[in-house]
C-alpha cells in the first residue's frame, strides 16, 4: 500500500454541489435511509434512490443500464444482505453470492459510467476474531475469521479490495468505511434474528406492556460492546466523502465501550420498565470484548456526537410510532 495515498485528501468536493446526483444503495434499510435523511437535511436535490423492486443490484445487466441511464456522480453502497447465526449458518451461498453481486455490479458500474467517487460500506465482522481490542485497520487478513458469519465477512473484504484495484488502476476515487455496532430507526426488532440492541429494547418493551416481574437476560452481563447511532454513520459518511480519499479503508465507531449490563439498565430507564433485571449467569456471554480503533478517522477530523443515552431515547421513540406491537 502506497503510504502517499493513505491520507491523502478528496479533491472532487462533495458539499460544494448540492444538486449533484447521488446514489445510494440500500436506502430502505438502517444505514441507507440514515444517509438519505442526512443528504436531505443538508439541501441535495438530487438523490437517486430505487427499491428492489425497482432495481435488482444483483443483475448485472440491470444495474448497468441503470447507470448508463442515470449517470450518478457520487455512489454511496449501502445495499447489503445481512442476518444473524442462524441466517449465516442456514444460507451460506446467499450471503456470499449477493453481497459479492452487489458490490461488484454497483462499484464496477459506477466507474464505468463517470461516477467521480464512491464510498463502500462494510461492517466490523471483516476483522480476525482473535484481533487484538482495539481493532486497528491493519488486522485485516491477519487470522481467521469468526467462522458463524465468514461467507458475508468474505465478501465484504472483497469490497474493500475492489475499491483499492480500482483505485491503484484506474486512479479511481473509490473509498470504503466499516461500522461498529449500529442502532437506531428503521433497525431491526424481529424476536428471533435482531441483534442486542434492539432485541434488549423490544423485550423491556414488551414486559413493561405486560406488566412483568422481570426480565431474564442471558450472560453475567460483563462483555464489552461499542454502539454508533446509525445518525452519526450518516454524518460520518458525508465527512468520508467531503474529506478523505486513502486506499485504507477506516473504521468508524464511537470509540465508547459499554458492558451489557450498562446497555441493559439504560434500556430499562429509558424504556421504563419497573421490574426486575435478571442475569442468567448458566448461558454463553459471547465475545469479552469487541471495540474498533477509529483514531485514523478521528485524525482525519470526524467525531461522534449523539450519546447512548440519547440514541436510545430516539430509537424507543422511532419504536413506539413504527413497530406493530
Amino acid at each position: 500500500m502506497g503510504s502517499q495515498d493513505n491520507n491523502a485528501l478528496s479533491s472532487s468536493s462533495f458539499l460544494d454541489d448540492k444538486s449533484a446526483k447521488v446514489f445510494v444503495s440500500g436506502h430502505r434499510g438502517l444505514v441507507g435511509s440514515a444517509i438519505v435523511r442526512k443528504l436531505t437535511q443538508l439541501g441535495f436535490s438530487n438523490l437517486i434512490v430505487r427499491s428492489h423492486a425497482e432495481l435488482d443490484l444483483t443483475r448485472q445487466s440491470d444495474v448497468e443500464a441503470f447507470f448508463a441511464s442515470t449517470k450518478p456522480e457520487f455512489v454511496i453502497v449501502a445495499a447489503a444482505k445481512v442476518g444473524g447465526i442462524h441466517a449465516n449458518n442456514t444460507y451460506p451461498a446467499d450471503f456470499i453470492a449477493i453481497n459479492l453481486q452487489i458490490q461488484t455490479n454497483v462499484i464496477d458500474s459506477a466507474y464505468h459510467n463517470g461516477a467521480k467517487k464512491l464510498l463502500f460500506l462494510g461492517s466490523s465482522c471483516i476483522y480476525p476474531k482473535f484481533a487484538p481490542q482495539p481493532i486497528p485497520e491493519d488486522a485485516l487478513l491477519t487470522g481467521p475469521l469468526e467462522p458463524t458469519n465468514e461467507w458475508y465477512a468474505i465478501a465484504k473484504i472483497a469490497g474493500i479490495k475492489m475499491c483499492q484495484a480500482y483505485r491503484i488502476q484506474h486512479k479511481w476515487d473509490a473509498i470504503s468505511g466499516m461500522p461498529t455496532n449500529l442502532y437506531g430507526p428503521n433497525d431491526n426488532f424481529h424476536p428471533e434474528n435482531s441483534h442486542v440492541l434492539p432485541a434488549l429494547m423490544r423485550r423491556f418493551h414488551e414486559a413493561k406492556v405486560n406488566n412483568a416481574k422481570e426480565v431474564v437476560v442471558w450472560g453475567t452481563g460483563s462483555p464489552l460492546r461499542e454502539f454508533l447511532h446509525v445518525d452519526d454513520l450518516a454524518d460520518a459518511v458525508v465527512f468520508m466523502m467531503e474529506k478523505y480519499s486513502g486506499l485504507e479503508h477506516l473504521n468508524v465507531g464511537s470509540g465508547k465501550e459499554v458492558t451489557i449490563k450498562e446497555l441493559a439498565e439504560s434500556m430499562k430507564e429509558v424504556v421504563g420498565f419497573e421490574g426486575d433485571l435478571v442475569w442468567d449467569s448458566t448461558k454463553p456471554d459471547g465475545t469479552p470484548r469487541k471495540l474498533m480503533d477509529s483514531s485514523k478517522l478521528a485524525a482525519v477530523g470526524w467525531t461522534p456526537k449523539v450519546s447512548l443515552k440519547d440514541g436510545l431515547v430516539d430509537t424507543y421513540k422511532w419504536y413506539l410510532q413504527n413497530v406493530k406491537q
